[in-house]
C-alpha cells in the first residue's frame, strides 16, 4: 500500500472518531472554557498516533498501543478509575454480580504447575471429585504447561456458558496415572456471606466477603436465622476481614439492618452537579440493640469501611482488629463505544462523622497495599454520636488494635513454600474423615508425619539471623577480620544450624494451627476452615471477649 493511501484511510479513520468525540463534550456544563484545550489536545493526539503507526520502524498492533496510552493516561489520576475492554466485561459483570458460568473452583500456579487450588463446596468441581491440588495437564484438546499458561488463559478454557461439559485431564498425589474429569459447567453465583453460625451458645458469627447484588439480603437472612434458632443470642461478630468491597447501595443496607431508619450512613461529594447525596436507612432495621462486634483488617476496603465507619461513627458496635484499606471514593461506570467501558470516581464519600477514610496520598502505602503511616498533622479530629473521637487521613483506626500474627520464620517459610499446603492435600488423599471441625486436633501422630514429610521433600529455609550473620562475615572479610576470628565463626555457624534443626519442635504450636485449618478445609471447605479457627484466630477470640463482657462492651462505646 502506498503511503498516500496509508495516509488517506488513517484521515478517514480519524475525521469521524474526532468530530463525533469533540462533539461529544458539547453537553456538558463542566467543559466549558476548556473545550478549546480538549479540542487541541485531541487533534494533537490523533495526528501523533497516526503518524506513529504509518512511520514507526516496526509494527505496532493499533488495539494494544492504544490500550498503552489509555492505562498510562488513567494511572495519572487515581487507581481505581479503569478502561473496560469489551473482552473484560466479562470479569467486570462477574465483579459486580458474584455470577459466572464455570466449574466453581480457584486455579493457580504452584510449584511451576496449574493445580486447583481450592474447590468451591457443592459446586461443579467438587461434585466432580477434584479437590486442592490436584494438577491439570489438559483441558479438552489444550494441553496446559506452565509456560503456555497465560497465553491460554485457563480461566477461559473452563467458564464457559451452564449445562456444557468441560473434560480435565489431572493428576493427583498418591496416584500414579493421570484422571480424566469430567464436569459440567453450572451458573456460579459466589455467596456474599460464606459462613453464618454459632461459636458458642451466645456469640453468633457471620462472614461477609463481598459486596455484590443480593448481599444485604444474605446478611439479613443469616441474622435472622441466628436470632430465630438461637434464644439465647446475645451478641454477633460481623466479619469483614479481606473484603474488598463491592456495590455502595448494598453497604448502605447493610448498615440498615442494625440502625435505625432515617439514620443518616453515608454522604458522597464530588465536582459534578448532583453528586452531593446524602444516603439514609431507608428501611425498617431488623435489630438495633443487639451487640454487635466488626471486625476489620489491612485488606478490608471501600464498602467494608462504609459499614465498620458507620457503626463506629454511631456508636452501633465495637470495631475490632487492624486498621482498613483506606478506600474513600465511589466509582460510576460509563458506557464507551464497541461494548467498551470506563469505571471512573466521580466522588469521596463521607461517613456520618464527616470524615473521608480516602488515604491522603495514594502512593503513601506499604507492600501489601495498606495505608502507610500518616502524619498528626495531616489528620482531622471527628466525634461519634457518643462524642468519642476519630480521625480522618487514611481508612478506619479499630476500638481495640488486635496485633497481626508474628510467625516465625520457619513456619513463613512452610506457608511460602506450600509444604503446609502439599500436606494438606496428602493427608486428605490418604483418609476418608475427621470428625467434625470443631474436634479436630493435629495430634503427636500427626505432626510427627508431617515432620516426616518435610524431611522426605527436603524442607530447608534460611532465618534472618544467618542472612544477617552472612553480612556480618562479608563486612569482617572486607576489614580483614574473617580469618583471624575463623574457629568463633565455624562455632557460632554450627549453634544456629542446632538452634535451626529445633524450630520444628519450638514453633509447634503456631505451625499447628495453619495445618489445623488447611487440613479441615480440604474435607469441610472453607466453612470448616473458619469453625477450625473459632478458638485460634486472635481477632475472633477478642471479640468474643467483648461480647461476653457487656460492662466492657458499654464503656468502650461511651469512649471510657
Amino acid at each position: 500500500m502506498s503511503q498516500y493511501k496509508r495516509r488517506k484511510r488513517w484521515l478517514l479513520l480519524f475525521v469521524p472518531i474526532f468530530m463525533i468525540a469533540s462533539l461529544g463534550f458539547i453537553p456538558h456544563e463542566n467543559v466549558g472554557e476548556n473545550y478549546f484545550e480538549i479540542s487541541k489536545n485531541l487533534d494533537i493526539f490523533g495526528k501523533l498516533y497516526r503518524e506513529i503507526h504509518t512511520y514507526y520502524v516496526e509494527d505496532i498492533d493499533p488495539t494494544e498501543f492504544m490500550r498503552t496510552g489509555i492505562d498510562a493516561m488513567l494511572n495519572s489520576l487515581d487507581p481505581y478509575t479503569n478502561y473496560i475492554s469489551a473482552s473484560e466485561i466479562e470479569d467486570y459483570r462477574f465483579m459486580s454480580t458474584g455470577q459466572y458460568g464455570g466449574i466453581g473452583a480457584i486455579v493457580g500456579k504452584r510449584d511451576g504447575k496449574i493445580m486447583i487450588t481450592e474447590p468451591y463446596k457443592d459446586r461443579p468441581a467438587d461434585k466432580a471429585g477434584l479437590r486442592a491440588g490436584d494438577v491439570i495437564i489438559q483441558i479438552d484438546n489444550e494441553k496446559i504447561t506452565f509456560d503456555n499458561y497465560n497465553s491460554l488463559d485457563v480461566r477461559d478454557l473452563l467458564r464457559g456458558q451452564p449445562k456444557t461439559k468441560v473434560s480435565l485431564v489431572i493428576e493427583r498425589q498418591g496416584v500414579d496415572k493421570s484422571m480424566v474429569v469430567d464436569v459440567i459447567r453450572e451458573d456460579i453465583k459466589i455467596d456474599n456471606v460464606s459462613y453464618y453460625g454459632m461459636i458458642d451458645k451466645n456469640i453468633g458469627y457471620i462472614s461477609l466477603t463481598g459486596f455484590t447484588s443480593g448481599a444485604s439480603g444474605e446478611v439479613k437472612a443469616a441474622y435472622q436465622e441466628l436470632k430465630k434458632n438461637n434464644p439465647d443470642l446475645k451478641g454477633v461478630v460481623l466479619d469483614l476481614r479481606g473484603n474488598p468491597g463491592g456495590l455502595l447501595y448494598e453497604a448502605i443496607d447493610i448498615s440498615n439492618i442494625f440502625i435505625g431508619q432515617g439514620e443518616k450512613i453515608v454522604e458522597t461529594r464530588g465536582k459534578i452537579e448532583g453528586s452531593l447525596k446524602t444516603y439514609n436507612a431507608r428501611q425498617k432495621p431488623v435489630d438495633t440493640s443487639i451487640p454487635l462486634a466488626v471486625l476489620i483488617n489491612r485488606r478490608s476496603a471501600s464498602a467494608s469501611e462504609i459499614v465498620s465507619g458507620v457503626m463506629q461513627d454511631l456508636d452501633r458496635g465495637v470495631i475490632i482488629g487492624q486498621r482498613s484499606f483506606g478506600k474513600g471514593l465511589v466509582q460510576t461506570t460509563r458506557p464507551l463505544s464497541y461494548n467498551s467501558q470506563l469505571k471512573v470516581t466521580t466522588a469521596k464519600y463521607y461517613t456520618p462523622s464527616g470524615r473521608c477514610i480516602q488515604a491522603i496520598d495514594y502512593a503513601s502505602r506499604n507492600l501489601d497495599g495498606s495505608v502507610g503511616k500518616v502524619p498528626d498533622s495531616l489528620k482531622r479530629e471527628f466525634k461519634t454520636a457518643n462524642g468519642r473521637l476519630v480521625y480522618d487521613g487514611g481508612g478506619i483506626d479499630p476500638d481495640i488494635q488486635v496485633p497481626l500474627p508474628n510467625y516465625h520464620t520457619v513456619t513463613q517459610e512452610l506457608v511460602r513454600q506450600n509444604f503446609i499446603f502439599d500436606y494438606a492435600n496428602q493427608f486428605r488423599n490418604t483418609r476418608k474423615s475427621i470428625g467434625s471441625p470443631r474436634d479436630f486436633q493435629i495430634t503427636d501422630e500427626i505432626y510427627d508425619s508431617f515432620l516426616e514429610f518435610c524431611e522426605e521433600k527436603e524442607f530447608s529455609f534460611e532465618t534472618k539471623t544467618e542472612k544477617e550473620f552472612e553480612k556480618l562475615k562479608e563486612l569482617m572479610k572486607d576489614e580483614a577480620y574473617l580469618e583471624d576470628l575463623s574457629l568463633e565463626l565455624e562455632a557460632i555457624e554450627k549453634k544456629l544450624e542446632e538452634e535451626k534443626t529445633s524450630d520444628l519442635d519450638d514453633f509447634r504450636r503456631e505451625i499447628s494451627n495453619l495445618l489445623k485449618t488447611e487440613i479441615v478445609n480440604r474435607f469441610f471447605f472453607k466453612e470448616g476452615e473458619i469453625e477450625a479457627s473459632f478458638d485460634i484466630d486472635s481477632d475472633l477470640v477478642t471479640a468474643v471477649e467483648v461480647l461476653r463482657d457487656q460492662e466492657r462492651y458499654q464503656n468502650i462505646l461511651a469512649g471510657e
